[in-house]
């Protein structure tokens, strides 16, 4: 299959929402590139899915958004980060096209997280698939060797979010009860990270029971600065960015739907078009 080979947007990929806050942080350290974000919202969520079912879907993605004219990917999703990324970084792009690249979010938050503890104790508040795919402690300990990861799985709080009830009182009861959980199983945690990309959604309530002294490491401004630092890297994959500062955005759900929701994550009305994956 052959993609086209002019310059093109950024793609943000993820299987709902949650990406939205990641392509918010991004577009706030680098407002001058084109991006495009894709939501798989009607198949969405990957959280509870195996391994195959959410490589087969993410590379559907990927692939879409290369056929839109994406030289560079970003998978603006935990689940997907976790299950499907090292397969499509090592075994699909060299097949597909060498020049394109598949980044995640895992890897930048790995990265920072060793200068954000003092006690090497980490908690990690994730979907069930994410915490169930050991990732963060296997990239948090490929760099940092001392680091405990804990992890405890957040099944509910992504249905609060998308169901806008966040701000309801019994979004309280579900973020103290995974909160005190995750402190039961290692109380000594300095830094928790939030390992989907929902939930800074909560963070009102997140670091209304999260014990004192214990640090909240949300995603967005690593993976801006991490992608920042990777295009002065890679110039020859950053001149195939075109830099217009627009953003399109595309859902396989209802448009109309998607428009409504993202409201949550952006505070704003966007233009949201259709499109189908299979």
């Amino acid at each position: 299959m052959r993609f086209p080979q002019q310059p093109g947007p950024i793609g943000i990929f993820d299987s709902g929402y949650g990406g939205l806050t990641i392509l918010h942080g991004i577009r706030q350290l680098l407002p001058e590139y084109d991006y495009l974000y894709l939501g798989d919202n009607a198949r969405a969520p990957y959280g509870s899915r195996s391994f195959e079912v959410v490589y087969q879907f993410t590379r559907q993605a990927v692939m879409k958004l290369f056929e839109m004219g994406c030289q560079l990917v970003i998978l603006g999703c935990n689940t997907a980060s976790a299950k499907a990324l090292r397969t499509i970084q090592q075994r699909d792009l060299p097949a597909i096209d060498t020049t394109r690249r598949v980044l995640g979010v895992i890897r930048p938050t790995a990265e920072v997280i060793g200068s954000l503890t003092q006690s090497r104790h980490v908690g990690l508040l994730a979907t069930q698939g994410t915490v169930q795919s050991d990732s963060y402690r296997l990239e948090i300990q490929k760099l940092y060797p001392d680091i405990q990861v804990t992890g405890v799985a957040c099944p509910l709080w992504v249905p609060i979010i998308e169901n806008n009830e966040a701000d309801s009182p019994g979004a309280d009861y579900f973020v103290k009860k995974r909160i005190d959980h995750l402190m039961r199983l290692d109380p000594d945690i300095d830094a928790v990270i939030l390992g989907c990309t929902h939930y800074p959604i909560l963070m009102p309530k997140i670091l209304k029971y999260i014990p004192q002294g214990v640090r909240i490491v949300p995603q967005s401004e690593y993976v801006a600065e991490s992608l920042q630092a990777y295009l002065m890297r890679h110039a020859a994959l950053e001149q195939m960015l075109t830099k217009n500062g627009r953003c399109r955005y595309f859902t396989t759900e209802n448009a109309d739907k998607f428009k409504e929701s993202a409201r949550i994550f952006l505070h704003d009305d966007i233009h949201v078009n259709h499109i189908d994956l299979e």
